[in-house]
């Protein structure tokens, strides 16, 4: 594993699509128990090169009803982007992330990790990535029949803070998911 973090961290295959430069971030141990696939890297990640160091980790750790220390124990916890580093911004927010990274790292990452006994797929790139044919034409019926995904899976939105709106919209996520979340999650740890 380290071996192989190491190579992701050096890696360089997108350096020329990448304008604010190369900086993957991953966490990552062969005895971690929960995975959780997100998007890509933001701005803030990029600068500080520790993975969801930003507000949406912290509605994260809150779904998850974990503390950092938890949150950054390897150990316990696997933090994997579809993309390994920021990938810039559009017009409406940052790019989506870049489609080399997840075919050439994920599998030899998730082949290493063993012990896990829950996957989180933060985001529609995770959830088209993984589930393919099984996901739903949107994130939102994907994520309202996260059950059909389990014990594997677990689908999720991404915690940003623009999706205030969507939970608002949307209160069997709380009332439903979250509970569930928090419960394997804690069974788990």
């Amino acid at each position: 594993m380290e071996n192989l973090l190491k190579q992701i961290r050096t890696c360089r295959v997108c350096k020329e699509h990448l304008e604010s430069g190369v900086n993957p971030v991953v966490a990552a141990s062969p005895e971690s128990k929960i995975i959780i696939i997100g998007q890509a890297p933001g701005r803030v990640v990029h600068n500080t090169g520790i993975p969801w160091d930003d507000k949406s980790g912290d509605n994260l750790r809150s779904w998850l009803e974990i503390d950092k220390a938890t949150f950054y124990n390897e150990k316990i916890i696997a933090l994997m982007p579809m993309g390994f580093c920021y990938p810039g911004k559009n017009k409406t927010g940052d790019l989506p992330p870049r489609l080399e990274c997840a075919p050439l790292w994920h599998v030899k990452l998730l082949a290493l990790m063993k012990d896990a006994r829950l996957i989180l797929l933060i985001g529609q790139y995770a959830q088209r990535y993984y589930l393919r044919d099984q996901a739903e034409s949107t994130l939102t019926e994907t994520v309202r029949n996260f059950r059909s995904y389990l014990p594997t899976y677990l689908p999720l939105p991404h915690p940003s803070p623009r999706n205030f709106i969507w939970q608002a919209k949307n209160s069997w996520f709380g009332n439903e998911v979250l509970p569930e979340l928090k419960r394997r999650i804690h069974e788990i740890i």
